[in-house]
């Protein structure tokens, strides 16, 4: 394979097209409008389709309306764009379909600014519209990685048949790095689209809804969702553990480019004999809360240490996972401030000297 120097909005756009969505649909918003740019030019040497609506609502609307069809189909936004189809998400993931959605994460809340930012872990991984739902959540650290996961989304979308996220901050949209795309892209079988609405000559009408006034009908799409919502946690937990021994003192707990500043940092560390492990989400959900307890819980520990650019999110399901059986700390960024090497170096140094901690959660 060709190693090929893109800008990671750019390399994502090429990933999807290479997995088969050449269905795009999407409004303008930084720090992502380079994916609409691309797949403009791109689509039509594919024989795809772009739609750039009137707003995000519109948006997600569509993509209601075209994945029904059995198509692979997708939006990419940033953080206010994807609030505004929070609704048509729920819809899509209570209609059981399979849509692929990118954010590119920018500073909030309201409309912010456009540097890059991790505060959209609870939108996306609690379920950012209404009712019982969850979406499948993959965070790149890396733009090959963006590429890897943007190519496993379709395939996770389409085996579970829900709404799945990849979710990267703005750095990951805007950086430069080489990446590879496979000659041909082969995925794992996935079910049959016998659900899609394809037309109706030759068999029964399909109806797609999320409408179900009957409760005892609605109760019983909610356990089937539930049910696999467990299969995810079961079977499509990911994760990275980078520089885990029985010598680390703290385990960091960090997710996105926020946890290459952190390898970082452990890296100078290490050069110091001072032993840091981290273990790093991939899929946000499902949650890697086993791994991430298996390793808290042991007695070279001393802290867990979460490090977001957010006032802390994923911290709450680090406390959750490590049940409190070792204390857990957060530092952190925000409003498109990215932590330094530096100042998480010396935030882990004052933990280690048992110096109360300077930053704290808006949960600490």
């Amino acid at each position: 394979m060709t190693r090929i120097l893109m800008k990671g909005n750019e390399a994502i756009a090429e990933a999807a097209i290479r997995a088969g969505a050449i269905y795009y649909f999407a409004y303008p918003i930084t720090p992502q409008n380079e994916v609409g740019e691309y797949m403009a030019r791109r689509l039509p040497e594919v024989g795809g389709v772009f739609v750039q609506a009137e707003s995000e609502v519109a948006v997600g609307n569509m993509l209601f309306g075209a994945v029904a069809s059995g198509k692979r189909v997708f939006t990419s936004s940033s953080s206010p764009g994807i609030s505004l189809m929070q609704e048509a998400i729920s819809y899509m993931a209570g209609a059981r379909l399979p849509v692929v959605l990118i954010n590119i994460m920018r500073g909030g809340p309201g409309l912010g600014g456009i540097l890059p930012s991790q505060a959209d872990y609870f939108q996306s991984t609690k379920g950012g519209g209404h009712g019982d739902y969850r979406v499948l959540v993959l965070a790149p650290s890396t733009l090959q990685e963006a590429v890897d996961l943007t190519m496993l989304a379709f395939h996770l979308a389409d085996k579970y048949c829900n709404p799945t996220m990849v979710l990267a901050d703005g750095m990951i949209g805007q950086m430069m790095e080489p990446v590879e795309f496979p000659e041909n892209y082969v995925e794992e079988p996935v079910p049959p689209k016998d659900w899609a609405t394809t037309g109706c000559q030759g068999r029964a009408p399909v109806i797609i809804k999320s409408l179900n006034l009957d409760p005892v009908v609605l109760e019983k799409n909610n356990l089937v969702l539930a049910e696999k919502y467990k299969l995810m946690k079961r079977d499509e937990v990911r994760f990275e553990a980078y520089r885990i021994n029985p010598k680390n003192r703290i385990l960091v707990v960090s997710y996105g480019t926020m946890a290459r500043i952190c390898q970082t940092v452990i890296d100078e560390l290490e050069q110091e004999e001072i032993s840091i492990g981290l273990l790093r989400p991939i899929t946000l959900f499902p949650f890697p809360a086993k791994e991430i307890f298996a390793e808290a819980v042991k007695p070279n520990i001393e802290v867990v240490l979460t490090v977001e650019m957010s006032m802390g999110q994923m911290v709450e399901d680090v406390e959750w996972a490590v049940k409190d059986k070792k204390p857990v700390e957060f530092y952190g960024r925000t409003g498109g401030i990215v932590p330094t090497p530096e100042e998480v170096k010396d935030y882990i140094m004052k933990i280690l000297a048992k110096d109360t901690p300077a930053v704290k959660s808006w949960n600490g």
